[in-house]
Parts: C-alpha cells; sequence; structure tokens
C-alpha cells in the first residue's frame, strides 16, 4: 500500500515549486502516493509588519491560491496538483509574471473553465482557503512557510533544496527526510542558503 504523502504549497513560492518537483520524483522510486494542498503566503503573513514591496507581492499571490481552491471546490481534490503544476510551469520555468496571465493560460492547459479566473479577485472561496491553510500549517506552527509536508503523524516545513534531485537521489532523499523527521524530539537543521531556486 502506497504511503501518503501530503503537500501543501503556494504557487508563488518558488522553494515549494522545487520541492513538489522533488517529491513527484520521488513518487516515481518509492511507493508514494503524493496530494497537494493549497496554503497561502498571503494568509501567513497577513499580520505582521512587511515592508511595502512585499505586502504588495503577497497581495497579488492571493490570486491564484483562490483559483486553486475555485477548482477544488467544483472539480475535487484531484485537480490541485495538474493546475497547480500548470501554473508553476509557467511561473517559475518560464519565468512568465503576469498572474492573470498564467491563471488563464494554465486552466486552459489543464482543460478547466475560464470562469474560475473569476475567483482570483473574489472573497468568495478565502473561508475554503484558510480552512486548508489552517490544516497544512497547524501540525507545523506558523513561523515557518511553504512547503509544508505530513506524512501520517510527521509534519514539517521543507525540505528547502535546489535543485530537484532527480531518480533514485531524489528517493533517497525522501528516506533521509522521513528517517530525521521521525525521531522524537527532532526539531531542526539548517544551514545558510547560498543558491537561487533552479528550475532544472
Amino acid at each position: 500500500m502506497s504511503e501518503q504523502v501530503d503537500l501543501w504549497v503556494d504557487p508563488a513560492c518558488p522553494w515549494a515549486w522545487i520541492t513538489s518537483r522533488w517529491l513527484l520524483e520521488a513518487a516515481a522510486v518509492r511507493d508514494l502516493d503524493v496530494r497537494f494542498h493549497v496554503m497561502s503566503l498571503a494568509v501567513l503573513n497577513e499580520s505582521r509588519d512587511l515592508s511595502p514591496e512585499y505586502t504588495e507581492w503577497l497581495r497579488t499571490a492571493y490570486r491564484p491560491v483562490r483559483v486553486l481552491i475555485a477548482a477544488e471546490e467544483r472539480h475535487g481534490h484531484g485537480v490541485v496538483e495538474p493546475l497547480y503544476s500548470a501554473m508553476g510551469t509557467r511561473r517559475h520555468v518560464r519565468q512568465e509574471k503576469d498572474w492573470g496571465e498564467i491563471i488563464a493560460k494554465s486552466l486552459a492547459d489543464v482543460g478547466l473553465e475560464v470562469d474560475l479566473a473569476e475567483a482570483a479577485d473574489s472573497t468568495d472561496f478565502d473561508a475554503q482557503l484558510r480552512a486548508s491553510h489552517t490544516q497544512g500549517m497547524d501540525p507545523v506552527g506558523y513561523d515557518v512557510g511553504t512547503p509544508v509536508i505530513h506524512v501520517g503523524d510527521i509534519a514539517f516545513f521543507g525540505p528547502v533544496v535546489t535543485p530537484a534531485p532527480k531518480g533514485e537521489a531524489a528517493g533517497r532523499l525522501y528516506d533521509g527526510v522521513m528517517m530525521v523527521a521521525g525521531t522524537t524530539g527532532f526539531f531542526e537543521i539548517k544551514r545558510a542558503r547560498i543558491d537561487e531556486p533552479s528550475f532544472e
């Protein structure tokens, strides 16, 4: 029986994108059932004292997560990964910048209705967005960001890695991450991040 791995992501975060690609690689060499969920950096940071530039960035970051939630409400959980992957490919791999265009083209990429794009600037799905966000974040705390991973009773932020390991290297990283994260009383391992995100 496959091991269920639940991943919470925000399409605006390049590090979450890379982690998601790693997990999909790991699932090809380990018996994993990776399920994608939505969290929101905008919700996470809404009460924090931030620079005007980052505040504006977060305002636009509401748009793709609202569309993901609207699509999930209409079509079920299985739509989250393909739509997220379409958005991430355009945003991070192709370096497209305009969320309006990214959303519209991503919906088309996966054959979803164009009217779902209207959710980007609506608060109609914010309660569902916050519920998904809370489900992901409560077990790990709110002093971390995205990605967040749950495997059974184990929940953690990360790993932050670049580029995404491929093949058996992805599987070995998964094995190691789970060994560390599953150790009772283990909380943190970290070093200075010296590389920019690589989307290879």
